[in-house]
């Protein structure tokens, strides 16, 4: 396996946990970043299963945890901008 193959999903998935980091004021923009950390673990899961010629059948079962944790998320951000309007963070209080 050549070393593009090993470094390119681990260089995806910082730049991933970067920007879920540093980008937290829409929630939107955090779910999209936390969608692109999961595609990054799927693309290396995916190139470690090709090289070790592996079954793909942990790869569907990770891709149905993934979409079912996407939609959790877009219920939770539609319900949010239902009830508050926006989706910033600073526009709701926890406490509530």
């Amino acid at each position: 396996m050549s070393v593009l193959n090993i470094y390119f999903p681990m260089f995806m998935y910082f730049i991933g946990i970067a920007v879920f980091c540093f980008k937290c004021k829409h929630l939107l923009l955090m779910l999209l970043s936390l969608e692109f950390v999961v595609l990054s673990l799927y693309f290396g899961l995916y190139l470690v299963m090709m090289s070790y010629g592996y079954e793909y059948y942990f790869g569907m079962v990770f891709l149905t945890m993934s979409v079912c944790e996407g939609a959790l998320g877009l219920s939770i951000l539609v319900s949010m901008i239902r009830s508050y309007g926006n989706d910033y963070f600073q526009s709701f209080s926890i406490l509530w």
